[in-house]
């Protein structure tokens, strides 16, 4: 990867009346997105390996993409216009039809399940990641406070997964 790129991960998702902050960030600057309530609960339930029942919307493109030998390489979150993110996500398909690479705009939240789901990289471009807030004192304050919301996530400093 090049500078113009920085790696984040999903540090803590938490309910909100209208969905879901899912904190992204690393050591250095944490930052939050605001995502429909069922790409939340879908994101903390693949951070977490929650067993379904029945196979999510995220669970049947992830089976699709396993069908067709398509793995998501990374997800990049890579424009902020008008409080509204965008972003990429990387495909690498790899099947008797050969070899290739396929970027394809998608929604940060669906980006962001998607790699998560797969375990694959997040990053946020340079210029979105120095023109967002610093939340790192609010995750760590709701960390810290822990919270009985329906799926508290967060990780430990060692980056291992932690539940409340």
């Amino acid at each position: 990867m090049n500078n113009n790129v920085i790696p984040v991960e999903v540090r803590g998702v938490v309910p909100t009346a209208n969905g879901c902050a899912v904190f992204l960030g690393n050591d250095n600057k944490a930052f939050v997105i605001y995502v429909d309530h069922n790409v939340g609960a879908a994101i903390a339930m693949f951070l977490r390996n929650t067993p379904k029942e029945r196979p999510l919307t995220h669970d049947l493109v992830g089976h699709i993409f396993q069908g067709l030998g398509v793995r998501v390489e990374r997800a990049v979150i890579n424009d902020l216009k008008h409080s509204t993110y965008f972003a990429r996500l990387i495909l690498r398909m790899e099947n008797e039809l050969g070899k290739k690479i396929v970027e394809v705009d998608a929604r940060p939240s669906d980006s962001i399940a998607l790699a998560v789901q797969q375990k694959s990289p997040i990053y946020v471009a340079r210029k979105v990641f120095d023109a967002v807030e610093d939340v790192s004192g609010l995750l760590q304050k709701l960390s810290q406070e822990g919270s009985g919301n329906e799926f508290p996530y967060k990780t430990t400093e060692e980056g291992e997964q932690e539940d409340e």
